[in-house]
């Protein structure tokens, strides 16, 4: 561990313990929880605006973050330390990558795909696709997901002739058509009173359901 992160743990012990910070010392995994999605978001941002001071600050914030949470769960676990987050990490990166730590050899991009999808089933065996997918992410980003997961799946999310209509309409699929399409539909939803996120979101919700039902689950 370098000296700086090895010196925030030790100021934010300090502040956890007795005689430290009393707002520190009352917050909990939940009531934490707000704070980690805001600065994830401001991290986002700084990216988005190609802005590297504040990327360094918000990826300090992240830090500061992860460290206030290991310590919490310290508190309960003393072996939940940082360096035992950093070294699951370095443990999974291994393992998930033999063609560069190993002598394994893949022959296309394909195969890569397939033997990384393999290890992870090894690691987190899942009833289905669709788990590990948060619902509390961004609506377009669980449509994201659970469109990509289940690509191998004869499970349609959408109305095929609509998208091919919506094709031939913008001509051309770039983002700059994407978004303003994507700003259309939100306009629409707008007009009736209709929150577009939510919508996507039940949407969403159903498709998990259908994904299950191909699996022959429930």
């Amino acid at each position: 561990m370098t000296d700086s992160v090895a010196r925030l743990v030790e100021v934010m012990n300090q502040l956890r313990s007795p005689g430290g910070c009393p707002w520190d010392a009352e917050q909990t995994h939940e009531s934490l929880a707000r704070y980690l999605l805001e600065e994830t978001y401001e991290t986002l941002e700084a990216m988005d605006q190609g802005d590297l001071p504040a990327l360094k600050e918000e990826l300090g914030d992240l830090l500061l973050q992860i460290v206030f949470h290991a310590r919490i769960a310290q508190e309960s676990d003393n072996t939940f330390t940082l360096n035992e987050i950093a070294q699951g990490v370095v443990n999974k990166l291994i393992r998930r990558h033999p063609h560069v730590f190993s002598d394994v050899v893949y022959e296309s991009d394909e195969q890569l795909e397939a033997n990384w999808a393999a290890i992870k089933a090894q690691e987190k065996p899942r009833e289905s696709v669709t788990d590990g997918v948060p619902i509390a992410m961004p609506a377009l980003q669980v449509a994201t997901q659970l469109m990509y997961r289940s690509r191998k799946l004869a499970v349609s999310p959408s109305d095929g002739q609509l998208r091919e209509q919506v094709r031939s309409l913008i001509a051309e699929v770039s983002p700059d058509a994407i978004s303003d399409l994507l700003v259309a539909v939100v306009e629409l939803a707008r007009e009736k009173d209709l929150d577009a996120e939510s919508l996507l979101r039940g949407r969403m919700a159903g498709y998990r359901s259908e994904i299950r039902h191909s699996e022959g689950l429930s």
